[in-house]
């Protein structure tokens, strides 16, 4: 199998682990995650001057020649399969889709096929320059199987370690729109007692919860205020349905990426997402604020209305700046169309 040798020397002060001083000293151009670094250690693929490194805990002095071997990348064990993609801007280091709802991210044992991994694959073939190793696609951010919208993929190490750098920083720009119950708005006596919830300028309400595995239902999260991680969502009212408004379309945009973030957060604001099976669930709105059309494709949504509208981000390799954006999949804009007063 081919390989390819890596070479470099230890900088001054270097961390008291030998993985984080690799970290830190490796070529950027290798595209080595520290994660990576440590699986080459223990397969003793590492030297240091001279002599195999199998211990990631080792202290390594400042000036020691690294020496590391890399072979070419695996194919992937999964399969790869021709599913149409639609594609928003591909070039050698990443690929942007926008996700159709239905479609799994990654294979799982309950869908080990028709996933967006086993499309790329197909699609991508021997473009993909291995991730951790393997000719596979780097999946970086998720969205759930029945929200659309756009995800960027990384088909080299190069930039799957930069965008994973920019995902964990918070520093990517991603913008949802959802269709949900009731109108958050800053006049809502009701949300000045939900905790975590406040307004800023512009009637944007904020979100600020930790969020954890739900206690009994481990597919499910909850919102928490102990434990758990840091997620904070901002939500802004685009338009209003129904007199008295009983739903709403809103933007709602990420600062952090949590499973099911958006979702949870709706449903602690009380303003879960309309067809939401898990946590929105199925209001009876006011029998006259809407048409009975408009009702029944309001209470018979049959998935999340949610739709990844908005991506940005920096190239991870040439450091230009990229924003993509969709508008909602036609399901979702039947709903909103069917929402909105005839006529208008």
């Amino acid at each position: 199998m081919a390989t390819r040798q890596i070479t470099f020397q230890i900088a001054a002060n270097p961390p008291p682990r030998l993985d984080k001083a690799l970290s830190r000293d490796v070529p950027e151009a290798a595209a080595l995650s520290r994660t990576r670094l440590a699986r080459l250690i223990a397969a003793g693929a590492v030297t240091v001057d001279g002599a195999v490194a199998g211990d990631a805990k080792a202290r390594v002095a400042e000036g020691a020649q690294v020496s590391i071997t890399v072979e070419a990348a695996e194919d992937s064990h999964i399969g790869a399969e021709a599913i149409p993609l639609d594609i928003l801007h591909e070039d050698d280091d990443l690929i942007v889709v926008d996700k159709p709802a239905g479609m799994v991210v990654h294979p799982a044992p309950g869908t080990p096929s028709g996933t967006l991994v086993n499309a790329l694959l197909h699609h991508c073939g021997d473009a993909l320059s291995g991730v951790g190793g393997v000719k596979r696609p780097g999946i970086v951010h998720r969205i759930d199987k029945d929200t659309s919208g756009l995800l960027v993929v990384a088909k080299s190490d190069a930039a799957h370690h930069g965008l994973a750098a920019q995902f964990e920083a918070h520093s990517a720009e991603r913008r949802y729109l959802a269709v949900c119950h009731g109108v958050p708005d800053a006049g809502d006596p009701r949300l000045r007692g939900v905790r975590g919830a406040g307004f800023e300028p512009g009637n944007v309400l904020k979100l600020t919860t930790r969020l954890a595995r739900h206690r009994t239902d481990r597919q499910k999260q909850q919102v928490v205020f102990a434990g758990g991680r840091h997620a904070v969502t901002r939500v802004r009212v685009l338009e209003r349905f129904g007199l008295p408004a009983v739903a709403a379309l809103v933007e709602c945009r990420l600062e952090t990426g949590r499973t099911h973030q958006i979702r949870v957060h709706m449903a602690h604001a009380g303003h879960g997402l309309v067809g939401d099976p898990v946590y929105g669930g199925r209001r009876k709105p006011a029998a006259r604020a809407l048409s009975p059309v408009a009702m029944e494709a309001l209470l018979g949504f049959p998935r999340q209305a949610l739709h990844a509208a908005v991506l940005g981000f920096s190239h991870p390799v040439t450091g230009a700046p990229l924003r993509f954006e969709t508008p909602p999949p036609g399901d979702m804009a039947a709903l909103i169309t069917t929402l909105r007063p005839a006529g208008s």
